[in-house]
């Protein structure tokens, strides 16, 4: 269970989502924080800035209320004065001659000797010159600490260049420091609400970066298993778009490698069957020819007696029929099992279907059967060799025939067509007859496959064949108002 759980917490950091996420968070984090901390200090010196320069002006302002007390030199009336303007902002007051001593004060600062003893500035100062410091009042019975704002300006009267003396007062900073963290809370706001949107805006990047590539590792996956036909559909126009499309002209390619090395394997096993089917037809065709031969032989020579009767020439007829189909069936599979070499040369489909239809055609008016023609005369010539693909014809049109009740209707086409990015001639057979159930057409093509009683299943066996020798495509297709079609395709285009 702790191995599954330290697993579980590093595939979530180890996400490229989670990764991103983190550092942006970390990036946005320091980015803030840096500014917040530099708009932070501004802010403050700003406040401190501004506490001083009040500091400044409240000193020049009871300058000018002390002056005929301090120009007279009566103390006690100066003191009672300044006394009177203390407030809880203005905390003390020291009036300081021209030698730096002090001169008079409010009765809260004597008690510090270090603030009231001593004035910070020298005995020759310009009119604009001043000392400013932050200071804490420690109370020596209580341990009450006061932060205050000490400033000290020099005291010019009646026009002399000379400092009569200074003022040094102490400003409270309970209000500059609630100034301050109010600032503070407010920069803290604004950070975090920065934050927040750079999360949401670091959320919605890693999503549209990490969606895409989260279907391209399913894309993977499937095509793993081997589904080729799956499309990742990645709009983006960006190098992860671009690798999508990659991926899907990758997929197309696969797909059509997986077909052809399909059709390859078919093939191969279909040359297998062949070659096994042409070694046991070579056997048997040896050892039943030369027994049925003698066979034959002797049935002819027994017919040929005057002593048998009616009945005993029909039963050798019988016999004699029986053997004459035997070796039919031999034949067949003699030459369905033979690699023949093919005599090529350029015929018209057109041509070679109409002589198909003339060897057929007492057959065809002996059960009235109409014969349509649909023939297109762009249907160029193709590389074939004639009298295979005539036999292929023959071949569909006696099964056609035979489908066919009395007064039925075969059709015959010849088209140019397109398909699979290739040019071919398609010709077409169909009939009006019982049809082949859809469930049974990848068998009709199999050796030995048969629905007719008399039938040794080997001719569209041997059709098949003899179209793939021409690289080209025999199947069975839909047909509106029942029946059977079968579309021969012969490429147009390519040498064979």
């Amino acid at each position: 269970m702790i191995f599954v759980k330290k697993f579980k917490e590093f595939h979530l950091f180890s996400s490229l989502q989670t990764r991103i996420l983190i550092m942006v968070i970390l990036l946005l984090t320091l980015i803030v924080g840096a500014l917040l901390m530099m708009i932070g200090k501004r802010e403050v010196q700003a406040i401190y800035k501004e506490q001083i320069q009040k500091g400044i002006f409240i000193s020049r302002y009871i300058s000018l209320r002390i002056q005929d007390q301090f120009v007279l030199s009566n103390e006690e009336e100066l003191a009672q004065e300044i006394q009177s303007l203390i407030d809880y902002e203005l905390i003390y007051v020291v009036v300081y001659d021209t030698f730096g001593m002090p001169f008079a004060s409010t009765r809260f600062i004597q008690q510090f000797e270090e603030i009231y003893q001593y004035s910070r500035l020298p005995v020759i100062a310009r009119p604009d010159s001043y000392y400013s410091e932050r200071k804490m009042l420690r109370f020596p019975l209580t341990g009450q600490i006061l932060r205050i704002q000490e400033v000290e300006i020099p005291v010019f009267y009646m026009e002399k260049s000379q400092k009569w003396g200074s003022i040094k007062i102490g400003l409270s900073m309970e209000g500059s420091l609630k100034e301050i963290t109010k600032t503070r809370l407010i920069l803290l706001l604004i950070g975090s609400a920065g934050l927040l949107v750079g999360l949401i805006g670091a959320i919605l990047l890693a999503r549209h970066i990490t969606n895409p590539v989260k279907k391209l590792v399913e894309g993977t996956n499937r095509v793993a298993r081997g589904d080729f036909s799956h499309t990742i559909v990645i709009r983006s126009r960006d190098e992860i778009g671009e690798l999508a499309q990659s991926f899907n002209h990758m997929n197309q390619q696969l797909q059509h490698s997986r077909a052809k090395i399909e059709s390859a394997n078919q093939r191969l096993v279909e040359a297998e069957k062949l070659a096994s089917i042409g070694r046991m037809s070579a056997g048997i065709a040896h050892e039943i020819r030369n027994p049925l031969t003698s066979v034959k032989l002797n049935i002819q020579k027994v017919m040929g007696s005057d002593h048998l009767h009616d009945v005993e020439k029909e039963h050798l007829d019988i016999s004699r029929e029986g053997i004459r189909q035997i070796e039919i069936f031999i034949k067949e599979l003699l030459n369905f099992t033979r690699i023949s070499v093919l005599n090529l040369d350029y015929f018209s489909p057109i041509v070679i279907m109409d002589e198909s239809i003339k060897m057929l055609l007492e057959s065809l008016e002996r059960k009235n059967i109409h014969i349509t023609r649909n023939y297109r005369e762009e249907a160029l010539p193709v590389r074939v060799d004639a009298d295979k693909i005539r036999q292929v014809f023959i071949n569909l049109l006696r099964n056609a025939s035979e489908a066919v009740d009395d007064g039925g209707s075969i059709e015959v086409a010849v088209s140019p067509a397109a398909e699979n990015g290739r040019k071919w001639i398609r010709t077409s057979i169909s009939d009006d007859g019982c049809g082949i159930p859809e469930k049974d057409w990848e068998y009709v093509f199999e050796p030995y496959y048969t629905t007719k009683a008399s039938g040794f299943g080997l001719g569209l066996a041997n059709a098949r064949k003899i179209i793939e020798q021409h690289q080209g495509i025999i199947r069975v297709t839909h047909k509106t108002g029942g029946g059977t079609r079968f579309d021969i395709l012969l490429p147009l285009e390519e040498e064979i």
